[in-house]
């Protein structure tokens, strides 16, 4: 729910009235200050205010410039147009804050008024009778929603089918009714009315619960410039009753609504390490498939890596449903996503080692194959929950071959527990890609596992200036020793790895798509 910036111009236009009208019935103010200035500057003191009160995010930001544009032009006797206003409003939050073009708030309040100011630049006359204004707020629900589409996609990759029929009560019903009780009552200590505020809020809450159970239309992120065609598109669309050829911006829309899912091809897996600070998150892909491995760490009590940085990932790819959720490990810095990723996404199975969440044990020995790519638990085995062991010892250790490649994802697995792999797969730990175990902690990476492995590249999950100071040096020069190529989270991004019959290929994130701020 974000809050709309009609609240920022209904409290300014009522403290303006109230002014300016008490200003007229003082003959003495009226001679030193017209009311009507009187009530501008009363507006824009209270829009300020409330801005302020607001949290003073984009939307409020955006309404508040309009509104000190709109009265400095009255104020100054000169008629200013909407768009210059519009435009005027822009330069002055972009200086403030020109960082403000990375919120989603952003583009999205200041889309939707340049569309509104569009379509109601080729209106003529203002509606008469109940009948027009139910049809002119029907209009900039459409034109709203539909200025919307292309934002959304871009940065959500959804668009909620219902938002329309949520925004037709719920903007009214809280602009009109929530939010003036709430300010009545803040100002008059009666608590009925701060009751009657929250139970309308209940109610209508109980409204958007439902519409929140409809589907939503995801697809994966769309590029740049099909979100600009798309764009035109929606501009077609709205141009006034009568222009013939409307229905040709519909075909310049349809290919950001339909973009395709691109998939790994058969007998090949696709898997990504992500750049989750300090702790683990990694997601493997087959061609109809996908396996969460480990959903990343707790950040606070509010946050954690599954809310702020899988599920943005999946549906960055297009991707709504898990095929598998493993959590390898109780330790909050691997399992701190698992509620966040099963609460966002549609999980088939869970498998863990992690004593009371729900689904199954992960056991050595399990295996499996998704199209054509053989998955394999090598650890821990069955009678190692039998015993009080710590928690990184039943991390649970992945598989992954695809056209006789191999790639070994180890958790948080310690020196014992790497000798018990030796022991238990004397000739067939070979891989050609190593998570390298804990983080690159001197408790793992033994030079007789990292010979048994004989890795070429190795990928460190790890947070930037670890506060555990890992990877360390003397186990980074393990790896290098052997020939290892090393790839690191904190430095990288994220690190994908292709598997397949083709060879391996290894991709950081932040090579491919190098900032200016990264430096040669």
């Amino acid at each position: 729910m974000s809050i709309s910036g009609l609240h920022v111009t209904m409290v300014a236009a009522l403290f303006g009235w109230l002014v300016s009208f008490g200003w007229r019935r003082v003959p003495a103010l009226v001679l030193r200050l017209p009311a009507q200035k009187a009530g501008l500057l009363a507006a824009c003191l209270a829009a300020f205010g409330y801005a302020l009160l607001a949290g003073f995010a984009v939307p409020a930001q955006r309404t508040l410039y309009m509104l000190l544009v709109a009265a400095a032009a009255m104020l100054s006797g000169r008629i200013v147009a909407p768009s210059r206003t519009l435009a005027l409003a822009l330069l002055v939050v972009l200086l403030v804050d020109p960082w403000a073009v990375l919120a989603a708030g952003f583009w999205l309040s200041f889309g939707a008024v340049a569309a509104l100011l569009y379509v109601g630049s080729a209106q003529i006359g203002e509606a008469q009778g109940w009948r027009a204004r139910v049809r002119s707020w029907g209009i900039v629900q459409w034109v709203a929603t539909l200025a919307s589409l292309p934002i959304l996609l871009l940065i959500f990759q959804q668009f909620s089918l219902v938002s329309p029929l949520a925004n037709a009560l719920a903007i009214p019903v809280i602009s009109f009714v929530v939010t003036p009780l709430a300010l009545l009552g803040a100002v008059v200590p009666w608590w009925p009315i701060l009751g009657l505020a929250h139970q309308v809020m209940d109610w209508l809450m109980v409204f958007l619960d439902w519409c929140a159970t409809w589907p939503v239309w995801q697809v994966p992120a769309p590029p740049l410039w099909l979100v600009v065609t798309a764009g035109i598109g929606v501009a077609v669309c709205l141009l006034p009753r009568g222009v013939p050829g409307r229905w040709l911006g519909v075909y310049l829309m349809l290919p950001v609504l339909f973009w395709p899912m691109e998939k790994p091809p058969e007998g090949e897996a696709w898997i990504s390490v992500l750049d989750v600070g300090q702790g683990l998150a990694t997601v493997i892909r087959t061609h109809e498939h996908t396996l969460i491995y480990d959903p990343g760490p707790l950040y606070s009590a509010e946050s954690d890596a599954g809310q702020r940085v899988v599920v943005p990932y999946l549906r960055f790819l297009g991707i709504d449903k898990v095929d598998m959720l493993m959590v390898t490990h109780r330790d909050s810095d691997h399992s701190g996503g698992t509620a966040s990723v099963r609460a966002a996404l549609s999980v088939g199975e869970v498998r863990s080692s992690v004593a009371g969440l729900e689904g199954a044990r992960c056991v050595a020995g399990q295996r499996w194959v998704w199209d054509g790519v053989a998955f394999e638990v090598l650890h821990p085995a069955a009678e190692a929950y039998s015993g009080d062991m710590k928690s990184n010892h039943l991390s649970c250790v992945l598989r992954v071959e695809a056209g006789g490649r191999r790639m070994l994802l180890t958790s948080d697995i310690e020196a014992p527990d790497e000798a018990e792999l030796l022991k238990r797969y004397p000739d067939t730990l070979q891989a050609d890609v190593l998570l390298m175990p804990h983080h690159g902690s001197k408790t793992s990476s033994t030079p007789a596992f990292l010979q048994a492995v004989g890795a070429s590249e190795a990928v460190i999950p790890v947070g930037y200036r670890s506060r555990f100071g890992h990877p360390k040096a003397e186990v980074v020069a393990r790896h290098e020793a052997i020939g290892s190529r090393i790839w690191r989270t904190d430095r990288d991004g994220a690190v994908q790895v292709f598997l397949g019959e083709r060879g391996v290929a290894m991709a950081a994130w932040r090579q491919e798509r190098r900032r200016y701020w990264f430096g040669q």
